[in-house]
């Protein structure tokens, strides 16, 4: 059983026993556990199943036992009788926005509703506008949140299933046929929201392969299986397509199985005109006149052939990248390496799980040079805001922690709300004893467009105001954005000189990389932040670069990239002068 997995047994364990009506201490003690084995440093499922946690905050010792029987076994029997206490179909609701385990537990007990057929039933006709609780506008919500998920059927976000994918290489990997393994199509390409996996594994035995492959662990149902094709639908409900070819095959199937479509019609309108047919296979002759046909040994020797530098897989959509390869004019894109440090991350004095000195020690751990604590401001109540007392108290508290430190830094920030007619949480005097500010709309999210950028365009105006936090509020698969006009927004950064951040958590990936393009070529700096609420999501900067990326970003176009002592200098500067 995997760390992830868990945690997810221990989360769930959590909401069964919030159902009934269970101790709210004994609750407690399995969400803390769950945040414990999510965020321990060492290898938290090695040391279970050598039974050694004794003495580790947050794991108790029946708790400890329970982690010890996961780890060994790959089940835990306990949980497995408490859930088999409620219908499966049950836990379908939890997915629906709005609904948590106290309002489940409500429908449950009072309309004995188990499914979403249920709870669908009881909304259109009426009986949840009658619960105490509820209402008419709860109603409403909930029959709009469930057509919301179906419309998002068969979709997943990228984060989402990034751990399954890297599992099902390493599984290709180890089999001893297999010579070259990749993952390619929108996951590739680091599309936000993916359909299905694609793939692909250069092999002299591909019927092995094939074989071996629709045998693996985790796998719901097999749809087709041939000599050289396999499709699977994995438990979590996510198709993945394998395609075994030969190694000489493998550098054009990873280029065309990577796509997009439209990239790749474009790169065969190049070989064309060389007289060359291009498709998943080969280059072949079409042409008396055809130009010699290109030795290929990698993905990059087809680029190179058509007269193109290589193309990174982030840009092949087609939106401008081949013209600018035409021109030997494409960015070099930000790596995860040029990052020294990040914003918008809580600690546990707002919503955050972790300390402040525990979130600093994994960022220095992970080699950053600076961290900034953002915690939310009062208005977010909901989430513990800091009132102003609270947040000078801790910026005291990063002074205190800065003075003990070498070569690393903690910025005093806040996640600043933006109110409804665009002022802001905190008065000019407190934001400025900050390092730094986020602004961000955590409420009021059915303004008219016009209505939310002049509210978002009135705290970027502010001269405290560094940057601007997940611009549309969207969740993925989840909630829509709600409406702005991106273009207004960017132009009023460039002209305020404030930061747009690229907040990178998987659930929101926002601002999105459609826009980041045009951003950049406004002079508009990027900030990849994680919003990290424990430390285990710093490693949300990873999908932040591949965002980043796919807009067209380079290293100088992120200023989380600066050094520590750029990244002082660039803040101690009056805004305008930015």
């Amino acid at each position: 059983m995997s760390r992830e997995e868990m945690v997810k047994v221990l989360e769930e364990i959590a909401l069964l026993l919030e159902l009934k009506d269970e101790n709210p201490f004994k609750i407690k003690a399995y969400r803390s556990g769950a945040e414990t084995v999510r965020s321990f440093p060492d290898d938290i499922v090695a040391r279970a199943a050598a039974n050694d946690l004794k003495g580790i905050k947050g794991i108790g010792d029946a708790l400890r036992d329970k982690l010890h029987e996961m780890a060994t076994t790959g089940k835990l029997e306990f949980y497995e009788k408490l859930r088999a206490e409620f219908p499966a179909s049950l836990f379908d609701l939890f997915e629906i926005q709005g609904l948590g385990a106290k309002k489940i537990k409500v429908l449950h007990r009072e309309l004995g509703i188990a499914s979403l057929e249920d709870l669908r039933a009881a909304c259109v006709s009426g009986q949840i506008a009658g619960l105490a609780g509820f209402g008419a506008k709860t109603q409403s919500n909930l029959l709009e949140a469930m057509a919301h998920r179906e419309s998002f059927a068969g979709q997943f976000r990228l984060g989402a299933v990034a751990s399954v994918v890297e599992s099902l290489l390493d599984d290709l990997r180890d089999h001893p046929d297999a010579h070259r393994v990749a993952v390619c199509g929108s996951y590739r390409r680091a599309k936000e929201v993916v359909h299905d996996i694609d793939l692909l594994v250069a092999t002299s035995n591909p019927s092995e392969l094939t074989a071996y492959f629709v045998s693996l662990a985790g796998i719901q149902k097999v749809l087709m299986h041939g000599d050289t094709k396999a499709s699977v639908i994995l438990d979590n409900g996510l198709q993945c397509d394998l395609r075994a070819v030969t190694n000489k095959q493998f550098p054009f199937a990873l280029q065309y199985f990577s796509g997009s479509k439209e990239h790749n019609v474009a790169l065969r309108q190049l070989a064309l005109r060389r007289g060359w047919s291009l498709n998943e296979y080969d280059f072949t002759v079409v042409r008396d006149d055809a130009q010699a046909l290109p030795e290929v040994n990698e993905e990059k020797d087809i680029y190179h052939a058509l007269g193109l530098p290589f193309i990174e897989p982030e840009l092949r959509e087609n939106l401008g990248e081949i013209e600018s390869a035409t021109n030997h004019d494409l960015p070099r894109l930000i790596e995860i390496a040029n990052l020294r440090g990040t914003f918008h991350n809580h600690t546990t004095e707002s919503d955050g799980k972790n300390s402040l000195e525990e979130m600093a020690a994994a960022a220095e751990e992970l080699g950053l040079q600076y961290l900034g604590i953002a915690d939310h401001s009062k208005s977010s109540f909901q989430a513990n805001g800091l009132n102003e007392q609270r947040l000078l108290q801790q910026v005291q508290e990063i002074a205190e922690f800065n003075a003990k430190q070498q070569g690393f830094r903690v910025f005093a920030g806040s996640e600043v709300d933006i109110l409804k007619d665009g002022s802001l949480d905190f008065s000019n005097d407190i934001l400025a004893q900050l390092d730094y500010c986020v602004a961000s709309v955590h409420n009021a999210f059915t303004l008219s467009e016009e209505e939310m950028t002049r509210r978002i365009i009135r705290a970027m105006e502010n001269e405290h105001v560094t940057m601007l936090g997940h611009l549309t509020g969207r969740l993925l698969l989840k909630r829509d954005a709600y409406a702005v006009n991106h273009s207004k927004i960017i132009d009023c950064a460039a002209e305020t000189r404030t930061v747009i951040e690229l907040n990178c958590n998987p659930m929101r990936l926002d601002m999105d990389w459609r826009w980041w393009r045009r951003a950049r070529d406004r002079g508009v700096l990027c900030s990849i932040n994680p919003d990290a609420h424990h430390t285990e999501q710093f490693r949300f900067l990873h999908f932040g670069v591949l965002q980043a990326r796919k807009g067209w970003l380079r290293r100088d176009d992120v200023i989380n990239t600066f050094s520590l002592e750029k990244m002082q200098e660039w803040l101690a500067r009056p805004k305008h002068l930015r």
